[in-house]
C-alpha cells in the first residue's frame, strides 16, 4: 500500500502549493513508511509515500523519462510489467531502474494515453507530460486502489485518501445525498464521497486534462456475450477457472520482500494458499485474526 497526492493548476501554482502538497503527503505516511518523494514545477506538484515491494533500492518515486518531461507516481502493482518491459526494450527504450513505475513512463511514450489498456494490475496513478501539457489520473479496472479528486479555485487536487485533500483549504461541506446513501447501503457509491464536490474516480476510468480542458472517460468495461453460440461444458469451465486462478496467483508472487497469506477460513483464501503452495518452494507464512 502506497499513497499519492498532488495538485494541477490551470494557470500557475501559487507559492504555498509546495507546502500544501507536503502536508497532504505527510498525512499519507501510514500508507508508505519506506520512502517519500516530490516533483514540483510551475503548473504541477506531486507527492508520493512508498511501501517498497519491487526494486527496493532504485524504485524511488516520482519517476521520469530521460529528458524529465514525463513524470509518474503510482500506488499499486503492475503484474505484467516484466512482459511490457521486454517489449519496450525491443522497441528501443532504455531503463534506469527495475521498477514497474518506470515501465509506465516508457509505455506512455510508446502508446500515449491508451497505455493503460495494456496494464494488468491494481493501481491508481498520476502522469504529467510537461511537453504536451497533458495530465492524467487513472484508476484500475476494478477500483482496487482508491483515488479521490476535486476541482477547487482553478486547480485539481487529488489523493489516495480524502484526509489528504482536507489538508488544504478545501471547504468541508456535507453532501447530504451521500449521507443518505451511506445509511441506505452502509457505504457511499462512487463517484460521491461524504463531502460535496469531492469525488472518487470511478473504476476503469481516467481523468484527462489537455489544452486546459478536462474530461473523464471509461477505458474498460466488463465484456458480455449477448448471444453465446453454445454453453461450455461444466468440466471445461472448472478447468478454465482453475487455470486462471493459478495464473493470477503466480503473477502476484513477484516481490522483492517476503510474501504471506491472510487466511479468513473461507474457500477464497484457502484456494489462494493452495495455489501458492504449488508455486513456491519455501514454507508459506499465513496469518489469521479472530474477533
Amino acid at each position: 500500500m502506497c499513497g499519492i497526492c498532488g495538485i494541477y493548476s490551470f494557470s500557475s501554482l501559487p507559492p504555498e502549493s509546495r507546502e500544501e502538497v507536503q502536508r497532504m503527503n505527510s498525512s499519507l505516511r501510514h500508507r508508505g513508511p519506506d520512502d517519500e518523494g516530490y516533483y514540483f514545477d510551475s503548473q504541477v506538484a506531486l507527492g508520493m509515500r512508498r511501501l517498497s515491494i519491487i526494486d527496493l533500492i532504485t524504485g524511488h518515486q516520482p519517476q521520469s523519462n530521460e529528458d524529465k518531461t514525463i513524470w509518474v507516481i503510482l500506488n499499486g502493482e503492475i503484474y505484467n510489467f516484466r512482459e511490457i518491459r521486454k517489449y519496450l526494450i525491443h522497441q528501443g527504450h532504455r531503463f534506469q531502474t527495475k521498477s514497474d513505475t518506470e515501465v509506465i513512463v516508457h509505455l506512455y511514450e510508446e502508446k500515449g494515453i491508451d497505455f493503460v489498456e495494456e496494464l494488468n494490475g491494481m493501481f491508481a496513478l498520476a502522469l504529467w507530460d510537461k511537453a504536451t501539457k497533458t495530465f492524467l489520473l487513472v484508476r484500475d479496472r476494478l477500483g482496487i486502489k482508491p483515488l479521490h479528486y476535486t476541482f477547487y479555485q482553478g486547480r485539481l487536487y487529488f489523493a489516495s485518501e480524502i484526509k489528504a485533500i482536507l489538508q488544504t483549504d478545501f471547504p468541508r461541506e456535507m453532501d447530504w445525498e451521500a449521507l443518505h446513501q451511506y445509511f441506505t447501503f452502509e457505504y457511499i457509491p462512487a463517484p460521491r464521497t461524504i463531502f460535496k464536490n469531492l469525488h472518487k474516480l470511478l473504476p476503469g476510468h481516467r481523468l484527462i486534462i489537455q489544452n486546459n480542458s478536462w474530461k473523464i472517460e471509461k477505458y474498460w468495461d466488463i465484456p458480455y456475450r449477448e448471444n453465446p453460440s453454445s454453453s461450455p461444458h461444466p468440466e471445461q469451465l472448472t478447468q478454465e477457472i482453475r487455470t486462471r486462478l493459478q495464473e493470477s496467483v503466480r503473477k502476484r508472487l513477484i516481490s522483492d520482500v517476503p510474501l504471506g497469506v491472510f487466511l479468513s477460513g473461507g474457500l477464497d483464501s484457502s484456494s489462494v494458499t493452495a495455489f501458492m503452495s504449488q508455486l513456491v518452494k519455501e514454507p508459506i507464512k499465513t496469518f489469521s485474526i479472530g474477533f
